[in-house]
């Protein structure tokens, strides 16, 4: 073979396969080398090299010039092997350092087969793997269909690169919204969070840098034009877009929206924000299988409870009564547990008895009593009743984040949705009672319980937009 005619098939193989161009010429010399040695033997002393520049090749036994040719045939064989598993290892790595720094990017590829419910996807250079899990809920794809993901996971499986894409992880309406409003884009939007359960239901957080730019209307659009392609692609979603606050008073009841809120109480030792609402706003507050509470939660990372006064003055009263009976537990320290947000036994068994030390006046030792008498009544409790206590659970449904975890709402087709219109849906929505509208309380850090500030013209926040156009009034 010419020189020439080497260098033009080495820069081809770049070229297709993006693999560095001395990365080729090291595997066939390589290939070359083991052909050597199996016609002179091992211990020959034969050596191979190619001109980068010219793509000749020099091949010496001692000082004595050899031709390639001479190798033999069952050599050349051995060498084409060779080169062919040096140049898969070297196209393996180029795969696998270009897209794993890709994670969370957005790709688009074809669809070329179903793999039990798996969808195998050509991205051009290589194929990816969306499985089942990672799909939209009621999605199906067939052959030849372009779709987008984003690259959730690379990793290397022998010569192989296992690329594992998602259409369910937050990140993928990250990248659509990123897509479709310039203002994202160009960063003068920001997307602060986003909590999403895929198929039924999303939550976005935004903020503007400019001032003068409203960002919530600029991701909506004129009539909803900006945002309905990214529904579409979400096989219709329901999205509700919110402005960002970086005060938790006011940046949860925006979460909660179009839910209208009276009080919210913060515990940051617990993580826990207890909301306060009317009883006509219950309901709409914590969303069909809780699903609006669930996602505002995972929207502002503390945990949610939805309550009404009458349902907080009670499970106080309860509180203090149990509190009561933990023996070294005296009076102000009832008082200060209920300020920290401990309203159970199974509260007080997550604080450090350190820590519970220096809230009231016990000693180390007898706060370890307190938090094993609290472990003990917790689950004495808990196997008492279990029937009881399951009604009440049933009856309590959506009120806390923690028993609701991983339960979606049934999708938008098992019935009308039962909230304002804050989302981007299909169905007719109700609106909050007697027209009321969620208003932002103040933006002052509390450690325990005080009223809602009043609202203001500066601090009000308007509900979740929607693409939707509303029916005319009958």
């Amino acid at each position: 073979m010419k020189g020439s005619d080497l260098i033009r098939i080495v820069d081809e193989m770049q070229h297709q396969k993006n693999i560095e161009r001395e990365i080729i010429f090291a595997g066939i010399e390589s290939a070359l080398q083991l052909a050597a040695e199996k016609k002179f033997g091992e211990g020959s002393g034969v050596t191979v090299a190619i001109d980068r520049d010219t793509g000749d090749i020099v091949a010496k036994r001692g000082e004595e010039s050899l031709d390639p040719a001479e190798f033999g045939r069952i050599a050349a064989q051995s060498a084409k092997n060779v080169m062919i598993q040096k140049i898969r290892e070297a196209e393996c790595s180029s795969v696998y350092t270009e897209y794993a720094g890709m994670k969370g990017d957005l790709v688009h590829g074809a669809v070329t087969r179903n793999d039990g419910g798996a969808c195998i996807v050509n991205l051009g250079k290589t194929e990816a793997i969306l499985p089942r899990g990672e799909q939209i809920p009621g999605e199906t794809h067939h052959m030849n269909e372009r779709i987008k993901a984003v690259v959730l996971e690379v990793k290397k499986q022998g010569h192989r690169v296992k690329i594992v894409l998602s259409r369910t992880h937050p990140d993928f309406v990250r990248r659509l919204f990123e897509g479709e409003i310039p203002e994202i884009k160009e960063r003068t939007i920001e997307i602060k969070a986003i909590a999403r359960e895929a198929g039924y239901r999303a939550k976005i957080a935004v903020s503007s840098v400019d001032m003068k730019v409203d960002c919530v209307g600029a991701c909506v659009g004129v009539r909803g034009s900006r945002i309905k392609n990214i529904v579409d692609e979400l096989s219709g979603e329901r999205i509700d877009i919110v402005r960002w606050n970086e005060s938790l008073q006011v940046m949860i009841p925006n979460a909660l929206q179009p839910a209208a809120i009276d009080d919210v109480f913060l515990y940051p030792r617990m993580g826990r924000a207890i909301v306060l609402v009317k009883e006509d706003q219950l309901s709409l507050a914590i969303g069909r299988r809780g699903q609006n509470v669930r996602l505002a939660s995972k929207l502002v990372g503390w945990d949610i409870e939805i309550m009404t006064l009458d349902e907080m003055n009670e499970s106080i009263e309860r509180a203090v009564g149990w509190f009561q009976q933990i023996p070294h537990v005296s009076d102000d320290l009832v008082e200060i547990l209920i300020t920290e947000g401990f309203m159970s036994y199974v509260d007080v068994t997550f604080i450090e008895p350190t820590d519970l030390a220096e809230l009231g006046t016990v000693t180390v030792e007898q706060a370890e009593e307190i938090v094993a008498y609290a472990e003990a009544a917790a689950e004495r409790i808990e196997n008492e009743k279990p029937e009881e206590r399951a009604t009440d659970e049933e009856a309590n449904a959506g009120r806390t984040v923690a028993g609701l975890a991983g339960e979606p709402e049934p999708a938008p087709s098992e019935g009308l949705a039962e909230e304002a219109p804050a989302t981007i849906e299909t169905t007719e929505a109700v609106e909050p009672a007697n027209g009321e509208e969620a208003q932002p309380v103040t933006e002052e850090f509390i450690l325990e319980r005080q009223p809602a500030a009043e609202t203001s013209p500066e601090n009000t926040e308007s509900q979740p937009a929607t693409n939707e156009e509303q029916p005319p009034p009958t």
